[in-house]
């Protein structure tokens, strides 16, 4: 009876201390939200108040959080009144503006003065860790060199180039075998798996092969990848995710378990390639070992061969600058990967939605497209076995050649920019060419998605799709860099982008040549899912009705 008596006391204390832990922790989460409003409210009346020369107050973070399904939209909208507007948070102002040179300003001109910032590298740095999308300073500099050499060099030009059809072809392969057996596909689905494939083989030298659903691994590295896209923005309209990480729950808990599986993925893969990369090191120290015994030319062919071959792709570059400069550790490499893979996966693929999602509801521009490829290719033979021959046919020369569906191409990004916002932190006071005012640590934002649906900067034309516009004279027109943001701008400005174009171009020549493409819904509209890139939301179900008899 007594060890029941103290059981129960026990229990009784327990129960208790559970509670009061409990309670205390409701009343630190009050108090810090308690807090976080009531810091708003001051900052939000002081910068109503004192607000001579600044940009309009449009709105605040809790508008963002409201609209936050149609964030972009919502953008536009507030464009419509001003095109240089402000929205304010507890800890600072954000200017947004689609004035062309305003971003001329602060992303060129003024350069220096405006960064990533604090606040967004610590939003991103879960994800994005020190990649080159999240710093500034000499990491950046660094990064951007190395990547800079290596997208100049004609060994990854080639190499990519082969890649690309190769990638291409087993795609259409892929729908003509489920153009037989299925009535429609999730094109975009497709797309984020041949462009993952692409880039794992171009930027890091490995076959991933996810369009065969063979590495379920890689396609749940991939889940998580774009899952954590959307959970990091988030965080730029949630004033208390920091409070949800610290207590490891809603979103920043799912958040937590996609890092998990990302780094392991990842760091598996710098490991494997350290160890392909010895291996390669090795059978260059052999041959420079046989030198006496074959000529020198002979001899240095071999191991310009080898070299050439370990250093094929961007991330062997950066593994062999890591030898040598013991701050380029693996953490920091698995930041660089992720890095390049929202640049090299997500921009091309969502780029490639958008596209012949705007090709099903404009089935003319659809055909000029396919009359434009016939042209130049001289191909008429559609059979699906005809596949890897039509591909010696899209030749670099074929591929420049095709100004109508680069401007269909363009046309899209000005609609369906691949990054729909992009911005700076202010590091010094400063006035913008329109007059606006901008204080030390004001975030200044350019909005790429808004800017091309503004009368002002397209035409009264600006929100219907019509590649024509950027051709002249029966060629490619290409407009100011800072009127069409869809590439960056600026010292910032996207290092892949003639890459992008390529293989965007060979995707969708290769698809349009062999297949007509309508939607499974013909009344239906697609939506994005907020994220730092233009994703496409539940994705694009499509039939494909081959060309071929």
């Amino acid at each position: 009876m007594a060890s029941m008596q103290l059981s129960a006391e026990l229990a009784k204390t327990v129960a208790f201390l559970a509670f009061s832990l409990l309670s205390i922790l409701l009343i630190i989460l009050f108090l810090y939200v308690f807090g976080t409003v009531v810091s708003f409210l001051i900052f939000y009346i002081k910068e109503s108040v004192h607000s001579s020369g600044r940009p309009p107050v449009a709105a605040t973070v809790f508008h963002q959080l409201i609209f936050f399904k149609t964030l972009f939209d919502y953008h536009t909208n507030l464009a419509r009144k001003n095109k240089t507007f402000r929205m304010i948070k507890p800890s600072h102002s954000d200017i947004y503006t689609t004035d062309p040179a305003n971003i001329e300003h602060f992303m060129k001109s003024n350069f220096s003065n405006y960064t990533r910032g604090e606040f967004n590298r610590n939003v991103m740095k879960d994800l994005f860790g020190d990649g080159i999308f999240s710093v500034d300073g000499e990491k950046w500099r660094h990064q951007r060199k190395l990547a800079s050499y290596e997208f100049s060099t004609k060994v990854l030009r080639d190499f990519s180039s082969v890649v690309f059809r190769a990638k291409a072809a087993n795609l259409a392969k892929k729908i003509a075998q489920e153009a037989r057996t299925a009535a429609s596909v999730d094109i975009q689905d497709l797309f984020m798996k041949v462009t993952l494939d692409s880039i794992f083989k171009v930027g890091f030298g490995f076959d991933l092969d996810t369009l065969s659903g063979s590495d379920e691994f890689a396609a749940s590295f991939s889940r998580a990848f774009d899952d954590s896209n959307h959970i990091v923005f988030l965080r730029f309209s949630d004033i208390f995710w920091e409070a949800k990480r610290y207590f490891n729950i809603g979103k920043e808990k799912q958040l937590k378990r996609n890092l998990k599986v990302i780094d392991e993925f990842v760091f598996r893969l710098i490991s494997r390639k350290r160890e392909k990369m010895n291996t390669s090191t090795e059978e260059v120290s052999i041959l420079q070992k046989l030198s006496g015994m074959l000529t020198s030319n002979l001899t240095e062919d071999c191991v310009d061969f080898f070299f050439q071959k370990t250093k094929e792709d961007i991330l062997s570059r950066f593994v062999l600058t890591s030898k040598k400069d013991s701050e380029m550790t693996d953490r920091y490499l698995r930041d660089i990967i992720l890095n390049f893979l929202i640049a090299g996966k997500d921009t091309t693929a969502n780029t490639l939605s958008w596209f012949f999602y705007m090709l099903c509801k404009s089935p003319l521009v659809q055909e000029k497209i396919v009359a434009e490829i016939e042209d130049l290719t001289a191909s008429q033979n559609r059979d699906d076995s005809s596949i890897d021959e039509f591909m010696l046919n899209l030749t670099e020369e074929v591929l420049d050649s095709m100004h109508y569906l680069h401007a269909t191409l363009t046309e899209t990004l000005r609609l369906f920019p691949a990054v729909p916002v992009g911005g700076k932190f202010a590091e010094e006071d400063d006035v913008l060419p329109d007059g606006f005012k901008v204080k030390k640590g004001d975030g200044v934002n350019y909005l790429t998605y808004t800017m091309g649906r503004m009368a002002f900067i397209w035409g009264e034309d600006a929100e219907e799709f019509r590649p024509e516009r950027w051709i002249m004279n029966g060629a490619f027109h290409p407009e100011s860099p800072f009127k069409f943001v869809a590439f960056n701008v600026g010292p910032r400005i996207c290092l892949g982008k003639d890459f992008a174009y390529r293989q965007m171009k060979i995707l969708a020549a290769t698809l349009l040549h062999f297949f007509k493409f309508k939607l499974k819904d013909e009344s239906y509209i697609a939506t994005y899912k907020t994220m730092f890139t233009l994703h496409m939301d539940n994705g694009l179900p499509v039939i494909p009705i081959p060309r071929f008899s």
